[in-house]
């Protein structure tokens, strides 16, 4: 390859020597200038001589032989970057060293979603399959295949036959942006890596699990009660400690949004018979913790299920005021009057 060149070199000087200054400065000159970019790639492991021939076959220069002997001379080229090039023909020959020392390579194509804190597996394949990310029946089908994925905070996800989508609250709401034409696999790849690296900024986590003797799988699941009860941020904390009291005092949890992860899609209002839905979800029928998350809760609301407000209330019931927020009670009693008086404020 070396001798090659000086070959290339010395015949330019004995074209030069011999009078033919002319067709050499002819064959160095730039192509006829075009508006038109001509797009091409420079793969990994390409040599000098390889790029040269390819830019002549683009129609970006005169002569690959040319090219070669300039190179040669200026000592360029060993630092020539891979990647998918934009030129238009009538660039120099120093525009195209310097463009390839850079690797100033054409952006990719990128496609940008937002997955909401609270939705669901099918709320998520939904939105991306309508918005053309992902294939909606690829998703659904990942999102129960967990050994796909290469995230270590996932791998102590429990067998357990009971979870709609084993991987339903473990893909981080967030907005993302990905190289177009990415798969299902590599978006849910990206949202898994997501959650791990926020669930890591967490201080203590394992030290304050091991206080309140819960996996992160439980913790997820009542972040996900908390994340689709709450709307007022402040309350956060304090729901989760109602539903911590609840689970103390081994009382049913009663909470709709279980009953509505059941349904094809969520009811403005529960009807009676809703709340007889057999389902291991369904915290109407079963004591304790459904068997997984029911949402992908924010950071705030993981936050939240990690560390409760103390308080001796195990009820709320929403206001009908326009304010999102809740009235809370100790007793039944008092939970009934709330009732009430949330009705009134209709």
């Amino acid at each position: 390859m070396k001798g090659k060149a000086i070959i290339i070199v010395l015949l330019i000087i004995v074209i030069v020597a011999g009078g033919g200054g002319a067709a050499v400065w002819n064959m160095m000159r730039p192509v006829a200038a075009s508006a038109d970019p001509v797009v091409f790639e420079i793969k990994s492991g390409s040599g000098t001589s390889k790029i040269a021939d390819q830019l002549e076959q683009e129609g970006l220069i005169r002569s690959g032989l040319a090219f070669k002997g300039y190179l040669k001379w200026k000592k360029q080229g060993s630092n020539f970057m891979a990647g998918t090039y934009s030129m238009n023909p009538g660039v120099s020959y120093d525009e195209i060293i310097t463009k390839l020392n850079s690797g100033e390579v054409v952006p990719e194509e990128m496609v940008k979603f937002t997955i909401p804190e609270g939705y669901t597996v099918l709320q998520m394949a939904d939105k991306l399959s309508a918005e053309g990310v992902v294939d909606r029946e690829e998703f659904i089908k990942l999102a129960n295949d967990p050994s796909s994925f290469d995230v270590d905070i996932i791998k102590d996800i429990p067998v357990d036959e009971e979870l709609r989508y084993v991987l339903e609250g473990y893909l981080f709401p967030e907005t993302y942006e990905l190289k177009k034409g990415s798969t299902a696999h590599d978006v849910m790849q990206r949202m898994l890596e997501e959650f791990q690296t926020k669930i890591s900024s967490i201080p203590d986590l394992e030290t304050k699990l091991q206080e309140r003797n819960l996996s992160l799988h439980e913790l997820l699941t009542i972040a996900s009660l908390v994340e689709r009860e709450v709307v007022v941020d402040q309350e956060r904390a304090l729901v989760a400690g109602v539903i911590d009291n609840r689970l103390k005092q081994d009382m049913k949890l009663e909470i709709d949004a279980t009953v509505q992860y059941l349904l094809d899609k969520p009811k403005a209002r529960l009807l009676f018979k809703d709340l007889k839905v057999q389902s291991p979800y369904n915290s109407y029928l079963n004591k304790g913790l459904p068997p997984g998350p029911i949402a992908s809760p924010s950071l705030a609301s993981i936050e939240a299920a990690l560390e409760p407000e103390a308080s001796e209330y195990l009820f709320y019931v929403t206001k009908k005021d326009g304010s999102s927020g809740h009235l809370f009670a100790k007793t039944y009693k008092e939970h009934q009057q709330n009732i009430a008086k949330s009705k009134a404020a209709q």
